[in-house]
């Protein structure tokens, strides 16, 4: 009996979760439109949030209903229709042009073609002349580079610079912080004009290298070997790119293909506190609104994929209890943490990956109620508080 009673309690628990997460799926808005034509322009996010108080539920809601043949992809001009029985359903229509996707692919091409990040940088090719001993040289002039025994002519390369180191810092080094820092071809910290970040602002979890931002800045064409004794490979440059200069890396040219289609969805686990933070806003912000990209502090390792979609929240502060505590007190010389009280994180927006490295990634902000900082918190999208 006992047995069967566990069994019938454990069918029951199911069920009801079964129900729960359906509810949770199809939540919709209460203002949603009968229909809606799908336009040039759109996204699916802003589709989604048409019918949906989450948008980044879509696709249990689309692949819900059988008469969709592909849930991924909507073209301007087919028609979403809402029904109280049929749920959500999708009538074609005359289709024009290219599927639509969750974000405008013109705010993030310079971060999915230009960026990268990787462990480390030493190892790679290297920029160690120019043309006519050149500080800079530009499309049509020559490179010479060193760490390419085997090229040959025709090969191309993408010629990239490190510009940002993203760590942990030591806690007794400073003051408990990721940090992004801004460096030369050597590791060293510089101030370079064409970086993209701010400084980022989060805690310390083990002083960890997570990353090097390599920032491409021109292309070339491999014309001469190292032959007769020669040490370097001579790289011709044909793009309209930054100048390369000395210690400027080399990869090969379509290393690292990206993603062109992105789709909303929760993130597969909850990092710990405090681990997956805002690391740094672009443009040298310090703080972003919708369709600005921001960096990341958790990347594949934690489980973070592209269309990942995460509630921002400004970390609750540790405010002294003036009550509590007196202020007036002679022994002035610290304040017990009993006397602390810690407030409540305050939600600020959402944001979705669209580029994922190892231990970064690159978001881009879908919507907010308030700027969206270095050092805010990143959630599951329902997260409560």
């Amino acid at each position: 009996m006992a047995t069967m009673f566990k069994q019938f309690r454990t069918v029951v628990a199911v069920a009801l979760l079964t129900v729960a997460t359906y509810a949770t799926a199809v939540e919709m808005r209460g203002d949603h439109p009968d229909t809606y034509v799908v336009k040039r322009g759109d996204t699916l996010w802003d589709i989604a949030g048409r019918f949906l108080k989450r948008p980044w539920l879509w696709p249990e809601i689309w692949q819900a209903n059988p008469q969709i043949k592909n849930p991924h992809l909507f073209y301007p001009g087919d028609v979403i229709s809402l029904a109280y029985l049929d749920r959500v359903a999708v009538q074609p229509g005359p289709q024009v042009g290219e599927p639509i996707n969750a974000i405008p692919l013109s705010d993030v091409e310079r971060y999915l073609k230009d960026l990268r990040v990787v462990d480390s940088f030493e190892q790679m090719p290297y920029v160690v002349g120019l043309e006519d001993d050149r500080l800079r040289s530009s499309q049509g002039q020559v490179a010479y580079v060193r760490g390419l025994p085997a090229a040959q002519p025709g090969q191309r390369y993408a010629v990239v610079r490190p510009t940002t180191r993203y760590s942990h810092l030591d806690r007794t080094a400073c003051c408990d912080l990721f940090h992004r820092s801004d460096m030369d071809a050597r590791g060293h910290r510089i101030a370079d004009f064409d970086a993209f970040w701010t400084d980022a602002v989060t805690p310390d979890k083990g002083n960890e290298i997570l990353g090097y931002e390599l920032m491409r800045v021109n292309a070339g064409t491999i014309t001469r070997g190292e032959v007769g004794g020669i040490e370097a490979s001579t790289l011709l440059l044909d793009e309209q790119g930054r100048e390369v200069r000395v210690g400027d890396r080399l990869i090969p040219v379509d290393m690292q293909p990206y993603d062109l289609q992105f789709f909303p969805h929760p993130p597969r686990q909850q990092a710990e506190y405090g681990r997956a933070r805002i690391l740094a806003v672009a443009d040298m912000l310090t703080s972003g609104g919708p369709h600005d990209v921001v960096a990341l502090s958790v990347g594949a390792r934690e489980g973070v994929d592209n269309g990942t979609v995460f509630s921002v929240w400004r970390a609750g502060t540790n405010t002294v209890d003036d009550v509590e505590y007196d202020p007036l007190r002679s022994d002035q010389d610290s304040v017990s943490y009993k006397s602390k009280v810690r407030l409540p994180d305050e939600f600020a927006g959402h944001v979705m990956v669209f580029r994922t490295f190892d231990r970064v990634s690159y978001a881009l902000v879908m919507d907010s109620i308030k700027p969206t900082r270095v050092g805010y918190e990143l959630k599951h999208p329902d997260a409560p508080y």
